[in-house]
């Protein structure tokens, strides 16, 4: 086995590479679609291919910890990473190709290979870190994650402000998502296995680096059947089902170069949000683990109840039909975009945080990089047929209120279940699981490399006495005649 430097086999720097494989990924598909229904400006076919999307993804999400488990993180993530390629380029090909059928087929593509994107990256942020460090893990992928949809975003609003308001995304701006997306692809090969990871008190994540087929059926059983999972469904639901109506209203009420800015304000709300509840709340050093929890239930639950009824304070002013009302979409120029920019930032600042925490729970239940990658392909699973359902509402032309009603609620149905779940939560798990050390790990290697040695020594020996054994005596008479 090659030695590695040992900052690269630590876990936060595992953590930081995973976030760099999706800041150039997902980032750059969160940042296209936020330009207003994919940048298409078809809602009904961004719908449609979204729907198809997130169906898919909750269907593989079942199984794509298991997949995750058998195949090892770097494979799968790299499976993982293509999906995004060939959705961007689908959207590019639609805007200048007209190929509608196409962004739905690579929609289904992708709804298939993220799901194995996220259940790697869920067993690597939730796993390989400490437990007094998780919160801060969630925190630096958070934030270099939603760092490539910021970075995507303004390379979209400086490229649409200078053609003077162009309603469909340019050609350049996609080249540029496409380019950044491949750096991505190549990235995830740079991840370690668990078994080469090495924590800051001594401990390996895990030595088995793959489980069998018939584990991982068990084990999902076995998921399936534990109460909490269940308690934390309504949560795993609502987490991204509100993406669509934002993303409906961005489309609907805002120009090109506006709702790229709106783009750019939620990849920036999304990061302090994220470095806001990963390092001050979840990991506040001075309480137990337990009342984290319940401080990050409260703080979270606080500011949905503020920011979502905000946006209900200026959601029941405006319907679908805002353009036939007023005449035009809102520019950010205009005095009516005032206070506007800013719901948006505070939107992604409470959904990293309710993200967060939603991580942050399962992580707290377990230490095992197998096990979290079942949590992190169960919460997908659940998460993408939320967004399937809440696409498929938006693309009936629901009112835009009932969207925001049906969102607020299911997050706030979610809060009472999650206290419950907290309550479970332990100091530690490491007394329960197995933890093996890295020097002991050493020393075994040495006494087995040791035994081996010693062992061909006797070999050899053995066959240095059979050779002496068959050597027939010559009279030294007879040597010097022959």
């Amino acid at each position: 086995m090659v030695a590695l430097p040992a900052l690269y086999t630590t876990p936060m720097t595992q953590v930081v590479l995973v976030g760099i494989t999706c800041f150039a990924t997902v980032g750059m598909f969160s940042a296209v679609s936020n330009l207003g229904a994919g940048g298409t400006q078809d809602v009904a076919l961004s719908d449609e291919s979204q729907g198809v999307l997130y169906g898919l993804f909750a269907l593989t999400g079942l199984i794509s910890g298991g997949i995750n488990n058998l195949l090892g993180p770097k494979i799968t993530l790299f499976i993982g990473t293509l999906g995004y390629a060939l959705y961007v380029g689908a959207l590019w090909c639609l805007q200048t190709q007209g190929t509608r059928w196409f962004l739905v087929f690579a929609g289904a593509m992708l709804g298939i290979t993220a799901a194995l994107l996220w259940s790697a990256q869920g067993s690597i942020m939730m796993s390989y870190p400490l437990e007094k460090d998780k919160g801060k893990a969630f925190a630096v992928f958070w934030a270099i994650f939603q760092f490539g949809s910021f970075i995507g975003s303004v390379i979209a609003l400086a490229i649409n402000i200078r053609t003077g308001g162009l309603n469909s995304v340019s050609t350049s701006t996609y080249i540029a998502f496409l380019v950044i997306i491949f750096v991505g692809v190549a990235s995830a090969f740079i991840i370690l296995p668990p078994n080469r990871v090495v924590r800051a008190d001594g401990t390996i994540v895990r030595l088995d680096t793959t489980t069998k087929v018939h584990e991982e059926l068990v084990a999902m059983l076995r998921l399936m059947k534990d109460w909490r999972m269940l308690a934390l469904f309504p949560m795993f639901f609502a987490s991204n089902y509100f993406y669509a109506y934002q993303g409906s209203v961005n489309a609907t009420v805002f120009d090109g170069p506006t709702r790229a800015l709106n783009a750019t304000l939620e990849g920036a709300g999304a990061i302090v949000g994220a470095l806001f509840i990963g390092f001050f709340v979840l990991d506040n050093k001075y309480m137990s683990r337990r009342n984290r929890g319940y401080l990050g239930l409260a703080v979270v639950t606080s500011m949905i109840i503020i920011i979502w009824a905000v946006g209900l304070s200026w959601q029941v002013t405006f319907g679908r039909n805002y353009v036939t009302v007023h005449g035009r979409p809102i520019n950010y120029h205009d005095s009516d975009y005032k206070g506007k920019g800013a719901l948006f930032f505070f939107y992604y600042f409470g959904d990293a945080c309710y993200q967060a925490l939603a991580y942050w729970i399962m992580s707290a239940l377990s230490n095992d990089p197998f096990t979290l990658a079942r949590f992190a392909g169960l919460y997908k699973a659940i998460q993408s047929a939320g967004a399937a359902g809440s696409y498929g509402m938006d693309a009936v032309l629901h009112p835009l209120l009932n969207e925001h009603l049906a969102s607020w609620s299911m997050m706030l149905v979610s809060f009472p279940l999650a206290f419950l779940v907290i309550r479970t939560i332990k100091e530690t798990s490491y007394e329960e699981e197995k933890v093996v050390y890295v020097d002991d790990v050493a020393t075994k290697e040495m006494e087995e490399a040791g035994s081996e040695s010693e062992k061909e020594g006797e070999d050899g020996g053995k066959e240095k006495e059979s050779v002496k054994s068959d050597v027939i005596p010559v009279p030294v008479a007879a040597s010097l005649e022959a």
